[in-house]
């Protein structure tokens, strides 16, 4: 196949392009680098099946050629980076994702969006099934991020029931593993590089809220998987093993050999209490479920970014 990877010079997205790859299909990069980061893919473009696009997707779209499929993965994903730009958040949500199905149905290409566990926002109901319709403030701080991922949602749900175009939305639970911005933001590289550098970690509140922690290898084998079922309802990936964030920050400290203290700082605004996805049918549909330990997953990414700290 031919394929297009919006956001694929970011975290996840050049993880994607090299499974892509790996698997002898074409792909196309596409990456504005507001969060993506070239050296994500630099090793990519030494293979003839593997172009680059620095573009804005909010904007006219345009690739030339054939396409299979186009993945939508585009957007600031971190706390850190959507408060910083909310309107960009806003806006690679809602003409991002116009532009894409677009292109799409132009190109009779089938569609996958990525889109979030935070369309659950603070959730009333756990386990998170999909069909849950979720617990969101649409002014809050978070919104931003939240709102975006819901519309993004309707609108591919309205250009298949419309427009006949062949979609997937895949609901992204927390995610971890190698090329994770050190200043991402988010908790695990937070942590991480707090624990290595020897400075306090910082929890946020008491650290009783929970999250539920995937690595990367296992998110990218959900996505592909989808994308080869005939499903076109919501689906959550996800590891359904929760832990609290002071457990988390704990297991670092430990796994990184780190004498750093554990310090605790007021909760954000909106800061859900629980994240946990139930995946039953990712089990049932895509035959899914996370390989990685949690333990093996943390030990391989905290290598990586004692190597990139080495470095900077």
């Amino acid at each position: 196949m031919r394929i297009l990877v919006t956001g694929g010079a970011g975290f996840i997205g050049s993880h994607l392009c090299e499974f892509l790859l790996a698997r002898g299909h074409e792909v196309v990069c596409m990456d504005n680098l507001l969060t993506g980061v070239i050296d994500n893919i630099e090793r990519l473009s030494a293979d003839p099946r593997f172009s680059f696009v620095k573009h804005d997707v909010t904007g006219y779209l345009v690739v030339e050629g054939a396409l299979d499929y186009v993945l939508h993965f585009a957007s600031p994903a971190s706390p850190h980076d959507y408060l910083e730009m909310p309107i960009q958040t806003l806006k690679v949500g809602a003409l991002g994702t116009h532009r894409t199905l677009g292109l799409a149905k132009a190109k009779r290409a089938a569609f996958l969006l990525a889109s979030t566990s935070e369309v659950y926002g603070d959730p009333l109901v756990h386990p998170q099934r999909e069909d849950y319709w979720g617990n969101v403030n649409p002014i809050g701080p978070r919104g931003v991020y939240d709102e975006a991922k819901r519309f993004a949602e309707a609108l591919t749900m309205a250009y298949h029931r419309f427009h006949g175009v062949d979609t997937r939305i895949v609901r992204i639970f927390n995610t971890y593993g190698e090329r994770m911005r050190l200043d991402d933001g988010r908790a695990i590289p937070a942590f991480i590089t707090q624990a290595l550098a020897g400075k306090p970690i910082t929890v946020y509140g008491d650290g009783s809220q929970t999250r539920s922690f995937q690595y990367i290898s296992d998110l990218v084998d959900g996505i592909w998987r989808l994308m080869q079922a005939p499903v076109t309802v919501p689906v959550n990936i996800g590891n359904p093993h929760e832990m609290t964030l002071l457990a988390l920050a704990e297991k670092i400290r430990r796994l990184s050999g780190s004498p750093s203290e554990i310090v605790f700082e007021p909760l954000p605004e909106d800061d859900p209490k629980v994240r946990q996805p139930d995946i039953g049918r990712a089990r049932t549909l895509l035959g899914w479920e996370p390989r990685v330990d949690v333990d093996e997953g943390l030990g391989r990414t905290i290598a990586w970014f004692r190597t990139r700290l080495a470095r900077a």
